[in-house]
């Protein structure tokens, strides 16, 4: 019997599709495209197993965009739900495929970094602040410059930390980036100068993959 006369195989198939779609809004945020919170600790999770078990570290980059209070309070919530999904599809161009965009809360994001350094981390959230910083966003008519501030942590196989502890820990500093003037980068053992936003060849590959036909 083919395809064409197997009605049950085809009920299957959609139920398949269905299955998967609602997969996928269980764990998107709706809003910005992102991950959600939910989806946010089980992928950190896995990618803490994993490196227990490689030794690769994991990065984390938590961001917090500055004064967004006055956004809502000046333009209202609809156009403070534009500048989110704005802000997430200029971050969204500027991470490699294998990174895991997600939305914290309000206006909290946090990315997951598979298999970084602290030092491509860095590099990677200073990319995603001046993303941002140097592209004014249109509102309601206004040019309006968007900044956020930035915690970035790692986790190695000699960290002896939970999910939650993880995630603490990058926030402090993100809350000391807060702290300290907004609009920055901050992570342990930064220097006084601030991390280049310049790709290095293995991040440019991973950014901006060659096509297939080229």
């Amino acid at each position: 019997m083919n395809r064409e006369q197997c009605p049950v195989l085809d009920q299957l198939l959609e139920l398949q599709r269905e299955c998967r779609r609602l997969q996928e809004l269980s764990q998107t945020d709706t809003l910005t495209g992102f991950y959600n919170f939910r989806y946010l600790v089980q992928a950190l999770g896995d990618e803490m197993e994993r490196t227990r078990r490689t030794g690769l570290p994991t990065g984390l980059i938590m961001i917090d965009l500055d004064h967004f209070k006055r956004i809502n309070d000046t333009f209202g919530h609809d156009m403070g739900n534009r500048a989110l999904k704005w802000c997430a599809s200029v971050w969204r161009k500027n991470i490699r495929r294998i990174d895991i965009p997600c939305r914290y809360g309000g206006e909290e994001f946090a990315i997951i970094l598979p298999s970084t350094r602290l030092a491509q981390a860095v590099r990677a959230a200073e990319r995603l602040r001046d993303a941002i910083a140097r592209m004014p966003f249109m509102l309601d008519g206004t040019h309006v410059t968007l900044t956020a501030s930035f915690g970035v942590d790692v986790y190695t196989r000699k960290d002896n930390l939970g999910i939650e502890e993880f995630i603490s820990r990058a926030d402090s500093f993100l809350l000391n980036a807060k702290e300290t003037g907004r609009n920055r980068v901050r992570y342990a053992g930064e220097g006084t100068e601030p991390a280049s936003t310049e790709l290095t060849p293995e991040e440019r590959r991973a950014l901006f993959p060659p096509h297939e036909d080229s």
